[in-house]
């Protein structure tokens, strides 16, 4: 190795190669003086806590380079589909616009013409940003208010919706034909994987493709899909917080019921003819409150956002609700279970005193924002359920993928995709189940355990009789799945190009 001493030379009279040396070695020495401030920072929860980010790297290096098959035939029918329906919708936006307005030119795509239309043809007060006129999503649902430009916005965002999910299906497949993602273990302050573009500049994010995109991504000639989704993980770590604080169970028991939105609903509105039958009582709570909307989706939509802090004009605007609705639900359901507000308020003051939160799971978080500021506490309200979760989850994957029985294919924060052998469904399900379970210890000797949806299927979609029959549904240990396999999917019309063979994942 050759040492440059800046000192004596020049900078400007180094080659491009020297140049890059001493970048390496800055790069280097650097990493290395941090890491020796950092070591003596760690404590039990911190360097736990960087254990186990470095166990998960080997099961998530594998779903890196494993991939997903896509199928090919299934994904240019759903590319077809889609332009269809922007073909539609274009030309009735034309006909509203053009025939309607009498706007003589007009592109959808175009801000200028947009702007032209909302504040010039039909004379809406502007909605501005930065100084400027905005015709951007927040602006539209502003300009959505008045009743001329209703339509006019409901065609542009069903545009830009499916213009989004042609984008995502055009995404680069590799070509072994298959997609892949790029986790990042440490991309959140929350412990919940983050994804983006695979090391070879192709696939996504796969953590958060719509459902209706999803049945392109199919499993492996003789395997098939199980997918499970911690149910309802987050409100159990909120009601586990609440017995650890203050010895209120009511909303973990909720939650342990079997289905928390209707035990809350039960508890919020007493007055209804509860049987106390499970499956009976949710038919009652799937009844309206408000417009089309049930007390069952009050309980899940309203009480989510209520756990975290959620004020009624930012809860109406997430959930569509008038702001009534909402001043209407929240005294009923704080009343139901006072242990949110207390908890919430012990938060506001841990965030005081500390600036730092230790989760159930024990992984701490210093907070640097401003330690009053609402923004600072609505984000530690969220934290320990969030990063809870996220951690029981990964340490069931991380658990599951050791023991080598099934493959890991993705991880979709509170839920994961494996992949098996058909005829070993009998066997392989029942024992997921039961190795997905993380049991988390409680004060006064209570334990918390959080359940999991099963669905299985031969791609990731939701099962559909008609539109998608080799979809994921439920699984029930009563029942066996009838379905065949469907035939082998075309992957590539274009020849393979390049190889995993080297990092090959089988």
């Amino acid at each position: 190795m050759r040492i440059i001493y800046t000192d004596e030379t020049d900078p400007q009279d180094l080659s491009d190669w020297e140049k890059d040396e001493c970048y390496n070695a800055t790069d280097t020495m650097v990493t290395s003086e941090v890491l020796e401030v950092l070591l003596p920072q760690l404590d039990n929860a911190t360097a736990a806590t960087y254990s186990f980010s470095r166990e998960l790297q080997a099961p998530v290096m594998e779903m890196k380079l494993r991939g997903v098959l896509v199928d090919q035939a299934r994904k240019e029918q759903v590319i077809d589909e889609l332009h269809e329906k922007l073909e539609i919708l274009e030309r009735n936006l034309d006909r509203i616009v053009l025939d309607g307005v009498g706007m003589h030119y007009f592109n959808w795509r175009s801000n200028d013409d947009l702007q032209r239309l909302f504040y010039g043809y039909l004379q809406i007060p502007e909605i501005r940003k930065r100084g400027r006129a905005s015709v951007d999503r927040d602006a539209l649902e502003k300009i959505q208010a008045y009743t001329i430009a209703q339509p006019i916005v409901a065609h542009l965002v069903a545009l830009k919706e499916i213009g989004k999910k042609i984008g995502v299906l055009r995404t680069a497949v590799d070509s072994d034909g298959r997609i892949r993602t790029s986790y990042n273990i440490a991309g959140t302050s929350t412990g919940r994987f983050s994804s983006s573009f695979s090391e070879f500049g192709t696939g996504g994010n796969l953590q958060n493709v719509e459902e209706s995109l999803r049945s392109i991504l199919v499993a492996d000639p003789g395997y098939k899909f199980a997918k499970f989704d911690a149910k309802s993980g987050e409100s159990f770590c909120v009601g586990a917080k609440e017995w650890n604080l203050f010895r209120d169970a009511k909303y973990l028991e909720a939650c342990e019921s079997g289905d928390p939105h209707t035990a809350v609903a039960r508890i919020c509105w007493p007055h209804l003819p509860w049987v106390g039958e499970l499956s009976r009582d949710k038919q009652i709570a799937e009844q309206p409150y408000y417009r089309h909307y049930t007390y069952r989706f009050m309980c899940k939509k309203l009480g989510h956002g209520s756990n975290y802090g959620g004020k009624p004009a930012t809860l109406s605007t997430q959930s569509k609700l008038p702001i009534g609705v909402v001043n209407s639900f929240q005294p009923l359901y704080f009343r139901a279970f006072p242990a949110h507000e207390r908890w919430q308020e012990w938060v506001r003051e841990t965030i005081r005193e500390t600036g730092q939160l230790v989760s159930l799971t024990g992984r701490k978080r210093q907070f640097w924002g401003r330690r009053n500021d609402d923004g600072t506490i609505r984000e530690a309200i969220a934290f320990d359920p969030q990063c809870s979760l996220a951690d029981i989850v990964n340490r069931a994957m991380l658990r599951i993928w050791r023991q080598g029985f099934v493959k890991l294919m993705l991880q979709d924060h509170d839920a994961l995709t494996f992949m098996y052998r058909e005829e070993e469904e009998d066997e392989v399900i029942p024992r997921l189940l039961a190795e997905l379970v993380e049991p988390i210890e409680l004060e006064g000797g209570r334990t918390l355990r959080i359940p999991y949806d099963a669905k299985i299927g031969w791609n990731r979609g939701d099962y559909n009789e008609k539109t998608n029959p080799h979809g994921l549904r439920d699984w029930s240990p009563s029942r066996r799945d009838e379905r065949t396999s469907p035939k082998a999917v075309r992957v590539m019309d274009r020849p393979i190009r390049r190889t995993y063979r080297k990092f090959a994942i089988t």
